[in-house]
């Protein structure tokens, strides 16, 4: 079966389906593909932190309603060191602040309003095969309930994900990828609880790294370091709770403790695949980069690239387009840099060197107590307003 499309999208996460959203209210048909059913899509637990940015973009595309009812404004976040907690002050520092709607809720938003405005989105295709080379027709094809379909356009968008076709389908000789793995890894629970804290708090520990998040007013989302070989059967409830009780300790602060809904390991990398464009097939998050989740970037990450790669599709000139890579890419690797000093900064490292413990304590006095570095961390964390 063939037909004909704008945009090809192979990729329903946020960044596939908000490209979808933002075409459609231009006026540019697309097709959205997905190899999951919409019910792992919709239930996927991911990140959850907002830059003011991305909120401003989902109100801006009319998908703002729900996050601006259930989201929670974070005006800072709690920096826990040596016993001690220090607060860093985002929207004094900056004008700005984060939102804490988790990527599910984003998804779901995307979902329902694309099944509402009737654009193509299909689920659970098989087989996904791209071709978006120099000179070529630029054609998606893949299967569906037994089918074979061709779906010819004008581009192809790969939302595909670190582990997607997309990115595989450029010439070696035309890809460069940078990459590092870092000997860390997190621990993730989902609680049944009430947040204990009313902002995020990043503990630096000498057992390791903790986060205290959360997911709304009645649950929250908690981490703790672990070594990348872990598995999640080691790590029973009770020794969760104890290593966060230990990690997050600090005067005056009380860890609740609840029912744990969800518990998994994610080990930690960066990487960066550039160009993100070759001929009409452009790479848009995940696809091209991953980034540790200590800055919280990823989903505004991709995010951020989609609203370029939008800018540029819907402009349609070859400058706009021959520019979305280089754009982008300044964005990504300033994330990267953000993201890997946080990652220093706040995980203990093997084998607990005094040397490097000290390098991190006086790293966090300084930005716990100037105001020039609290500010440095601040506009990192809260979002570029350019690139």
């Amino acid at each position: 079966m063939a037909e004909r499309t704008q945009v090809a999208i192979v990729g329903a996460g946020p960044a596939g389906l908000f490209l979808g959203h933002l075409l459609h209210r231009a006026g540019v048909d697309t097709v959205v593909l997905e190899a999951r059913s919409r019910e792992h899509v919709e239930g996927r637990i991911r990140a959850g932190v907002l830059e003011q940015g991305t909120t401003d973009a989902l109100r801006a595309a009319g998908l703002g309603e729900r996050m601006d009812r259930e989201g929670l404004v974070h005006d800072g976040l709690h920096l826990t060191f040596d016993g001690a907690q220090h607060r860093i002050d985002l929207r004094a520092l900056t004008g700005r602040a984060v939102t804490i709607y988790g990527q599910t809720e984003v998804v779901k938003d995307l979902v329902a309003a694309r099944l509402q405005d009737g654009a193509p989105l299909r689920f659970a295709v098989e087989d996904v095969r791209v071709d978006g080379r120099e000179g070529q027709v630029p054609v998606v094809r893949y299967r569906r309930d037994g089918a074979e379909h061709e779906l010819r356009c004008d581009a192809i968008a790969g939302c595909d994900g670190f582990r997607g076709v997309c990115r595989a389908a450029i010439p070696a000789r035309v890809l460069t990828t940078w990459e590092r793995t870092y000997p860390f890894a997190w621990l993730g629970i989902l609680a049944d609880v009430a947040p204990s804290t009313d902002e995020l708090i990043y503990a630096h520990h000498e057992r390791g790294f903790a986060l205290h998040s959360m997911r709304s007013r009645e649950r929250s989302r908690l981490y703790v370091q672990v070594d990348p070989g872990e598995h999640v059967e080691h790590w029973p409830d009770g020794r969760v709770w104890h290593e966060l009780h230990e990690r997050l300790a600090s005067d005056g602060f009380a860890l609740s403790e609840g029912p744990v809904l969800e518990k998994s390991i994610t080990p930690m990398r960066s990487f960066v695949a550039a160009p993100m464009r070759h001929g009409a097939l452009f790479l848009a998050g995940d696809a091209a980069h991953i980034v540790p989740p200590t800055g919280a970037k990823g989903l505004n990450l991709a995010m951020a690239d989609v609203l370029a790669l939008a800018e540029a599709l819907i402009d349609g000139s070859p400058a706009a387009l021959d520019a979305y890579s280089d754009h982008c890419l300044r964005r990504v690797w300033r994330v990267q840099h953000f993201s890997w000093w946080m990652t220093w900064m706040l995980h203990r490292h093997p084998g607990h060197d005094p040397f490097q413990a000290q390098l991190q304590r006086s790293q966090l006095a300084y930005v716990a107590s100037s105001e020039a570095a609290a500010r440095t961390l601040a506009e990192n964390y809260v979002g570029y307003e350019d690139a």
